[in-house]
């Protein structure tokens, strides 16, 4: 019989995501406390949201943190996509040379 253990996050009574992993869980639950800042801070705007899509859109935005971080900095949406896809294609180019050595 095998033991694992499961990492919970949990909200309200809810279970929001379940992990094997507690640094993942551990990440999870951070950007839910973001999330519910963010939803406080979007609901004493002026702006007419609703609280759904106040949820919703601070859920977003703490998703995509490092995105809106940069952006915050100054910087534009395009040089964050620019650095997350210049390792992607280093991993690529270097797989395919190591699959073709092996042919």
């Amino acid at each position: 019989m095998a033991v694992i253990v499961k990492y919970v996050v949990e909200r309200n009574g809810v279970e929001k995501m379940t992990s094997t992993s507690k640094k993942e869980a551990d990440a999870y639950d951070k950007m839910l406390d973001v999330a519910d800042g963010l939803t406080d801070f979007i609901s004493t705007s002026s702006l007419a949201i609703d609280d759904r899509l106040a949820e919703e859109l601070a859920l977003y935005l703490a998703q995509n943190s490092a995105s809106l971080q940069q952006i915050l900095k100054g910087g534009k949406l395009k040089d964050v996509e620019e650095s997350r896809e210049k390792p992607a294609k280093a991993k690529k180019a270097a797989k395919s040379t190591i699959e073709k050595e092996a042919a």
